[in-house]
């Protein structure tokens, strides 16, 4: 990944390392839409200390552009490709993909949650850890049409590509060098997504 390795190396990228590292972002973020897998968080973050410490006026506007474009495509797309699957017999994978990281508590939160605020819930979703995939799939089982889906989903990419990239801005303007940033910013986005899971051990 050419913002990546720039962070790393301390070397300022040319035309032709932006015209790779932009669309190595937008892939990225957008099959971490589909496959939730990808630390898409992370990623986001650490192209913004790349760009925070470039002091190139419009690097930072590139990056929320990209992310919060191949989040909405991405998340668009794993919608759309859910109704698919309810409205088939058999179902589909992505359906079960969805279903198997959607627990049943989580799920029943976020269909009382949807129930009562509506497209509100959709837009906080994305910036709870693991929010997005029980809310996508209530919206699911609610048989919410994909318009009204875009509507809500919209505003929460945007919302979250905010979020991420003044994590990444945190981590740049903390240390001189990009790559301690780069994992300033990714330990950062680390410890919010296990924060969950951890309390909720802890409490248990």
């Amino acid at each position: 990944m050419t913002w990546l390795a720039t962070a790393t190396t301390g070397a300022t990228p040319g035309a032709a390392g932006q015209a790779i590292g932009y669309p190595t972002l937008f892939l990225l973020v957008f099959l971490g839409a589909l496959i939730p897998v990808v630390p898409t968080g992370a990623l986001v973050s650490s192209a913004a200390v790349v760009a925070f410490h470039r002091t190139a006026p419009l690097s930072m506007l590139f990056v929320f552009v990209t992310a919060s474009t191949a989040a909405f495509l991405g998340d668009i797309t794993l919608y759309w490709l859910g109704r698919r699957g309810m409205k088939s017999k058999n179902g589909s994978r992505w359906l079960e993909a969805l279903r198997s990281r959607a627990p049943e508590e989580r799920l029943s939160q976020a269909q009382g949650k949807l129930a009562d605020h509506g497209v509100a819930v959709l837009v906080l979703s994305r910036l709870v850890p693991a929010g997005r995939i029980p809310v996508m799939l209530a919206c699911l089982m609610a048989e919410w049409p994909l318009r009204r889906f875009v509507r809500g989903n919209l505003p929460a990419c945007l919302a979250w590509a905010v979020t991420y990239q003044l994590i990444g801005i945190l981590g740049g303007s903390l240390f001189k060098e990009p790559w301690e940033g780069v994992l300033a910013a990714v330990a950062l986005t680390v410890a919010i997504s296990a924060a969950p899971s951890v309390w909720k051990r802890v409490r248990s």
